[in-house]
């Protein structure tokens, strides 16, 4: 640049100078090329300079907290660096070229003879600072307020996160409770009858289910059977699921028909909850002596009969409504003749209804397969076979129900 240009573009920076002031200014003053992001002023740093902005523009910026604002953008015939040199003080901001920049630089001691010498242009170097300390005010204030802003949206996330991961806690705590509940009451062992064999194999999932069974005697030569399942997966679901099983051995003990014990818990179950839950139930009574199964089903999933003589295996039939919620239901009992060597496999749907990854289910067909290929085992070794299948079907997928199996081999 020349020396009439330096001189014509300082003179619209500092009017109150002279031809020849600004002539020995601009004398003085040291021409500089930055490349564009360049950091002419650091803040914080102790430095000594004041710039005159000839070609490109510059961004001036402040550290808030972990961040950067950018406060001005400065173009040619523009200036930055006095407020330090006025101060006596580091930098308040940091100074960046936006582009490739020439600048004019002013040393300290020049800077502070121009000022001394020439009180106009203090003056408005001064209303020029004045301005920029209340703009910078405004910015930052700005900031501020939208930080405050971010911060409470950011304080009002971290209070429903919380409260979120309480209730998480407490279903949790409720699910673990519901899990003790239903496994308390799952029989310790099954009863000894001669002429039977009994086996029995439960897989909780991780969130509670409600299944039950049991095998008791009822007298010296029958036996109840039940296998069950509660609607819901929760604390209130293991409760419905203790009185239901209360409800039945009571009524069992009472009565030899199936139909009615289902009945009867049934109708005591509409009376003594308003919840909205059901149960679903096989409920059946075998006579060791004769080998007659009597039984009603209340919506649960057809048993397995396997012929020990023929191996010839079918589901069970018998029409009825699951239990606790409608009022009127109708119950079918039915009789079946067992033989030695038959099985009786009574089941819940969390076997039935596993899933793989692929999304395929195990079927209540492959369950029957299952128990063909191995109903020459022990009852016990049988549930075992039966539960490897469903399990190394399921793979690592999520088990989302509880697994019930229980067998009653006729010897």
């Amino acid at each position: 640049m020349s020396m009439g240009e330096a001189v014509a573009l300082l003179g619209r920076v500092f009017r109150g100078l002279d031809g020849d002031e600004l002539a020995k200014l601009a004398a003085l003053a040291v021409e500089r090329e930055f490349p564009r992001g360049a950091v002419v002023c650091q803040e914080d740093a102790v430095e000594h300079s004041f710039y005159v902005i000839l070609e490109g523009r510059v961004e001036i910026v402040k550290r808030l907290g972990t961040d950067e604002v950018q406060l001005f953008v400065r173009g040619p015939g523009e200036f930055f660096g006095e407020m330090a040199l006025i101060e006596n003080a580091p930098r308040s901001a940091t100074v960046r070229t936006l582009q490739p920049c020439r600048l004019l630089e002013v040393d300290e001691a020049v800077f502070d003879r121009l000022l001394k010498d020439n009180p106009t242009v203090a003056l408005d170097m001064m209303r020029g600072l004045s301005a920029t300390i209340r703009e910078t005010d405004v910015l930052t204030i700005e900031e501020l307020r939208r930080k405050n802003e971010e911060l409470a949206r950011a304080y009002a996330e971290l209070k429903a996160a919380q409260a979120q991961i309480v209730e998480k806690e407490r279903l949790e705590r409720e699910l673990e409770i519901a899990g003790e509940v239903q496994r308390g009451i799952l029989p310790k062992s099954l009863p000894q009858m001669p002429g039977l064999d009994f086996a029995a194999r439960y897989l909780p999932a991780r969130e509670v289910g409600g299944d039950f069974y049991d095998a008791f005697a009822l007298d010296e030569e029958q036996v109840g059977l039940i296998m069950a399942d509660v609607s819901g997966k929760s604390v209130h679901a293991a409760i419905f699921m203790a009185v239901t099983r209360a409800l039945m051995l009571a009524q069992a003990s009472g009565s030899c028909s199936p139909r009615q014990t289902l009945l009867d818990v049934h109708n005591l179950l509409l009376r003594a909850s308003s919840a909205d839950m059901f149960v679903t139930a096989f409920y059946g009574v075998l006579n060791a002596r004769t080998r007659e199964l009597r039984y009603a089903r209340a919506g649960h999933d057809r048993p397995i009969l396997y012929r020990g003589r023929t191996g010839e295996m079918r589901l069970l039939e018998g029409e009825g409504r699951f239990l606790g919620m409608i009022e009127g239901i109708e119950l079918e009992e039915r009789l079946v003749q067992l033989w030695p060597g038959d099985l009786l496999v009574l089941y819940s749907d969390g076997l039935t209804d596993a899933l793989n990854f692929a999304g395929e289910r195990y079927c209540v067909k492959w369950l029957m397969d299952s128990v063909a290929a191995h109903a020459d085992k022990p009852t016990s070794q049988l549930c075992d076979a039966v539960f490897d299948q469903v399990l190394a079907f399921q793979g690592q997928a999520c088990q989302f129900d509880d697994m019930a199996l229980m067998v009653v081999k006729v010897l």
